[in-house]
């Protein structure tokens, strides 16, 4: 039977558990748009986020013999404490499998609402996998992440709260979208009740599993996805989640990681609240449609859908904020090396604070610089080399460039006459614990490794750069050694960052 979306909404009664959180104007983002944006603050729930209110109203329609049994559920974080605490205030046992990979300050947040905590598999996908197990040996009840029609319910009381709390016309409402549960609510609800109303959801750009099934027209499975966000890192969509999706949502926008941070800090800024990265997705999208679309003096209303942020994360998001809102630029510079270069370099920058600067002596004519300047937008990055080369400066832009901002900042001045027939190559590994150990025993000994750099993210992906000193001869068997290894990688051998500060002169 198909569910009537908008009359179960309208009857939800979820608030002995749920908060009716605040609509909050957010008065610097705004300004610097020229709109009026707001925020629905679901990281005012007592979980910290929307979760509860699918979990609660899901638990609310079944029957006391079900509640009695009890429940299980398969979380990684957010859905997990939902589901404990709807558990603990009906009374109902519950069991939360959880990857063995969770942080420690996520199980105990859920063993203080009751629940019981089992630590199997190393991802989501095999802990729901045990958990569905469970639930057919315990005749439990499995309270899906987002693909179930009750916990949509539950999840558009947020669409339910925005109408009635806000009378001024709407241009937008943006939501975060992981497994579809949160966006398929609030649309469905909105859009019966006033169509007008824009529905534009906000992946992370690693995580894209909404955008590409509808521009595929059909549930689109991903291959991997990002770690940063994790709280809508969903390889596949839901089947009622995305039906509803179809019909409703008007836009998808993806932002990179860069653009998360931002908006964590621009929400920080204007309220001294730090969302998680999905929490944040809502306002980076709304920044980026705001850039991109001539839209002025209009209502625009995001989802702060959650801020269980991991305490370990916040030296990412600081480092690549500035980046994200286009505040910092990262410049390679080629100089004489003579007295007094430097000073005319830096007079060159002019009043821009220098937030980074690397360089080591490599030649006797010319001096590399890897330097970080702050920027007033992204054009003054162009401005600023343009300035160079018009003062006999050689520069490279290294803003976008990945490798530049997780590795060659850190090695700068690495440069490696005798490696001969070196070959450069950036993998990306889920980091959970031993991921370095278990890439290095895949990588054997075929191949002396003549460069080798890791830098541990916290929950984001493992990265490491390594060279590889491959003969000519061995080029067959090195590529086929790469294709066995089963890691995502990138050829960066002809990187100009790499060729500048890494390879031979």
């Amino acid at each position: 039977m198909k569910k009537d979306y908008l009359k179960c909404i309208n009857e939800a009664n979820i608030y002995d558990v749920v908060k009716r959180t605040s609509l909050d104007f957010q008065p610097l983002l705004s300004k610097r748009f020229n709109n009026k944006i707001y925020l629905k603050r679901e990281d005012q729930q007592a979980v910290f986020s929307f979760k509860i209110r699918g979990a609660f109203y899901k638990m609310l329609q079944m029957t006391s013999e079900a509640l009695k049994k009890g429940v299980i559920a398969a979380s990684a974080g957010n859905h997990a404490q939902g589901v404990a605490m709807a558990a603990k205030k009906l009374n109902s046992p519950a069991t939360i499998v959880m990857p063995t990979t969770t942080p420690e300050i996520k199980t105990n947040a859920v063993k203080q609402h009751g629940a019981t905590v089992i630590l199997e598999g190393k991802t989501l996908t095999e802990s729901i996998l045990f958990a569905r197990q469970i639930e057919e040996e315990k005749g439990l009840t499995f309270i899906h992440p987002f693909d179930d029609p009750d916990v949509i319910v539950g999840q558009g009381t947020i669409g339910k709260e925005i109408l009635e709390d806000f009378k001024e016309p709407i241009y937008a409402v943006f939501c975060c979208v992981g497994g579809g549960g949160l966006i398929s609510g609030i649309a469905a609800y909105i859009k019966a009740v006033n169509p007008t109303i824009k529905i534009i959801g906000v992946e992370a750009k690693d995580s894209e599993a909404m955008t590409s099934s509808l521009k595929a027209k059909k549930r689109v499975c991903l291959e991997r996805v990002g770690l940063f966000a994790e709280g809508a890192a969903v390889r596949q969509v839901g089947v009622n989640t995305f039906a509803i999706a179809q019909k409703y949502v008007d836009e998808m926008i993806v932002v990179d990681n860069d653009e998360i941070c931002a908006a964590i800090k621009d929400f920080y800024i204007d309220t001294r609240t730090i969302l998680e990265p999905a929490g944040a997705l809502a306002t980076a999208g709304i920044k980026a449609y705001l850039k991109n679309n001539p839209v002025q003096s209009q209502n625009i209303i995001g989802i702060a859908s959650g801020a269980n942020i991991n305490f370990d994360r916040l030296g990412f998001v600081a480092e690549r904020a500035e980046i994200g809102e286009e505040r910092e630029a990262i410049i390679s510079v080629t100089i004489p090396e003579k007295p007094g270069a430097f000073k005319a370099f830096c007079n060159l920058i002019g009043t821009r604070n220098i937030t980074e600067f690397n360089y080591r002596y490599a030649d006797p004519k010319q001096a590399q610089i890897f330097v970080g300047v702050t920027i007033a937008n992204a054009d003054e990055t162009q401005d600023l080399i343009k300035k160079f080369s018009q003062n006999g400066l050689s520069a490279i832009d290294l803003t976008k460039n990945e490798m530049a901002k997780l590795h060659l900042r850190y090695l700068v001045g690495g440069h490696a006459p005798n490696a001969k027939d070196e070959e450069v190559y950036r993998f990306e590994f889920p980091e959970r614990p031993g991921a370095l150990l278990n890439f290095l025993e895949h990588v054997g000994a075929n191949w002396n490794i003549s460069l080798f750099h890791y830098r541990n993210h916290a929950a984001d992906i493992g990265r490491v750069l390594v060279g590889f000193q491959v003969p000519k001869k061995d080029k067959e068997t090195f590529n086929n050694f790469l294709d066995q290894l089963k890691y995502p990688y990138f050829v960066e051998t002809d990187n100009p960052g790499y060729k500048l500060f890494l390879g031979k002169n």
